[in-house]
């Protein structure tokens, strides 16, 4: 079944300020949307309020995956549904190494009695890495600790690779990176574009976009999608930053702290 996945008029506040003003998108299984926006518009509160990050109140809209109603759920059944964040500032996890941290999270989403084998898991965990250009040695060291940003972000990009989501997001993950760890984590991304999977990425800048063509671009103020378009959106965003919208829509300040 392609996937489905929608937000509708959703808004969000943290401590009682509303951040996302009603927001609305319809992702389909096989389809790349990036956000894009200046910073303080509201795109990581997105990310967050869609993973069920408790800081962050969800005060109306709706949110579905397939048909089920994501809101209802816990931040660990919206992962066993097959959401899957990849995080602008991945935690380090002292004790638990890479692979035994990725091996729990696929048998989290495997029946009991189903679990992945430890052979097969060390199989394919082998050779994403190869494919991601990481050393083999990630595997048995703690999660995240010591890694360099590129690092993190190449193993965020394992992470998904592994766990085969059926919604992926991701959030700023361009952010820190050098031209060659862009291009690595950009070709991981595109070898998991799938009919039965849709993306949602979360940019500053249009840099990703060159390695990862998006279908549709979407352009977030004040905390609200306002402006939609192709892939030229992205581009012309590049060459002329966001003033030009703000004039067309006469916004005059684009963060989430004015209306």
């Amino acid at each position: 079944m392609s996937t489905q996945f929608e937000i509708q008029g959703l808004k969000s506040s943290i401590e009682g300020k509303e951040i996302l003003k009603g927001i609305d998108l319809k992702i389909n299984g096989g389809e790349v949307h990036a956000i894009m926006g200046p910073n303080g518009t509201g795109k990581s509160t997105l990310a967050s309020a869609l993973m069920g990050h408790p800081k962050y109140e969800v005060t109306e809209g709706a949110v579905t995956l397939n048909g089920e109603d994501v809101l209802e759920m816990g931040v660990d059944e919206r992962a066993r549904a097959g959401m899957f964040l990849a995080m602008q500032y991945p935690s380090e996890i002292t004790g638990v190494t890479n692979a035994d941290f990725l091996r729990s999270a696929i048998n989290a989403r495997r029946e009991e009695g189903n679990e992945i084998s430890l052979i097969k898991f060390v199989r394919q965990m082998e050779a994403k890495m190869k494919e991601l250009e990481m050393n083999p040695e990630f595997m048995h060291r703690y999660l995240n600790e010591g890694f360099s940003g590129g690092e993190k972000k190449r193993n965020e990009i394992l992470q998904m690779m592994l766990l085969d989501p059926k919604l992926v997001i991701l959030d700023e993950i361009d952010s820190g990176l050098d031209i060659d760890a862009l291009r690595i984590v950009a070709e991981g991304v595109n070898a998991m574009r799938a009919e039965d999977r849709g993306f949602l990425i979360i940019t500053h800048y249009q840099r990703l976009l060159n390695y990862i063509t998006p279908d549709f671009v979407h352009v977030m103020m004040q905390g609200r999608i306002v402006k939609s378009g192709g892939p030229e959106l992205a581009q012309r965003l590049e060459a002329e930053g966001y003033d030009w919208v703000k004039e067309e829509l006469g916004i005059v300040d684009e963060t989430v702290g004015q209306a």
